[in-house]
């Protein structure tokens, strides 16, 4: 066989392995990119170790001839194999990449999502005592009604937007990365014990009976203001839905390394497409829970109330979470000790 028949040959052989082994490695690639990438260069390799080998043995070199072209050629399998890595690992390292930057992408996208709805529910729930304040105090100057009726209207009007503006400022101060809770020893059943007295005005006013109790002692160090207020939060919530003649139970508890505070109320149970929902900014669910009482003086706030008891949580390195019961809810701050 003359030179030109040999290339010829060698170059066919070639061709047909090598698009064999493009063939198996597109197949390959859709389960396994990084080994396929790995994989590539030995399978170009392959189709001119064979190519050569091949058009060798049709040139009639001897067997010894043939074998020793076909090892220089295997000799390069080693080099392949390096460079499939090095391809593999730069892929991996690309796909990381661009996975955490659609993540990263779509954690802005919901977190400006929520923003925007967060700034439309405060706007909205501003807007109502704005307009109450604006028409009473319209009605004095106009010496419509009495003042000794519409001043006190207007100062618990004033007294709600004033709430409402300092849990945007509370949930602002918890989700900013550079604010580290102030810790000190505190004594979890008396911080419950304070929290249960402060809303036992709000539930003597809806008819409901405030429980706790304390299953063992626990000093640990915490913020103080943040937890307290955490477990107001909770209490009034539970409070709100919780009907005439209910109850409302506070448990204080040690878990492992970690001490429980858990509310549970008989509010009538939440969706369970709700529950993850219950502690984002805002949200409000409607459905299973008992609707809130107009003459509940907590009732209308910007949503913000269980968003805290999660942000003052995660500062402590804790957990906030809700699970349904038989009668109603249960929601748990976990701190550890």
């Amino acid at each position: 066989m003359n030179d030109v028949a040999g290339i010829v040959l060698s170059a066919l052989v070639a061709a047909v392995v090598g698009a064999l082994g493009a063939v198996a490695l597109f197949a390959l690639a859709r389960r396994r990119v990084a080994l396929a990438a790995t994989l590539a260069p030995l399978v170009v390799v392959g189709a001119v170790a064979t190519g050569v080998y091949v058009s060798a043995r049709a040139m009639f070199l001897s067997a010894t001839d043939s074998t020793i072209v076909l090892l220089l050629l295997l000799a390069t399998v080693p080099v392949a194999l390096a460079v499939g890595l090095v391809v593999m690992a730069r892929i991996r390292s690309v796909t990381t990449a661009v996975a955490a930057e659609r993540a990263a992408h779509e954690r802005d996208r919901e977190v400006e999502l929520r923003r925007r709805e967060l700034v439309a529910w405060v706007s909205h729930d501003l807007r109502t005592p704005l307009a109450a304040v604006r028409a009473l105090a319209e009605a004095l100057e106009d010496g419509v009604g009495p003042a000794d009726e519409h001043v006190p209207r207007i100062l618990a009007e004033n007294r709600r937007m004033a709430a409402m503006v300092d849990d945007l400022l509370a949930l602002s101060r918890l989700q900013s990365p550079t604010t580290a809770p102030h810790r000190e020893p505190v004594a979890v059943a008396d911080l419950a014990s304070d929290a249960v007295a402060a809303a036992q005005p709000l539930a003597d006013a809806g008819a409901v009976t405030l429980a706790w109790d304390v299953a063992e002692p626990v000093v640990t160090a915490l913020d103080a203001r943040d937890v307290g207020r955490a477990v107001e939060n909770l209490l009034v919530n539970a409070i709100r839905h919780t009907g005439p003649g209910g109850t409302v139970r506070v448990t204080v508890s040690r878990a492992d390394d970690a001490v429980a505070i858990a509310v549970e109320d008989q509010c009538g149970g939440i969706p369970e497409a709700d529950l993850d929902r219950v502690f984002e900014a805002g949200w409000r669910g409607t459905g299973a829970r008992t609707p809130e009482r107009d003459e509940a003086p907590a009732s209308s706030g910007a949503g913000l109330g269980l968003s805290i008891v999660r942000g003052v949580a995660e500062a402590h390195g804790g957990t906030a979470t809700v699970r349904n019961t038989a009668a109603g809810c249960r929601f748990t701050l976990t701190l550890p000790t």
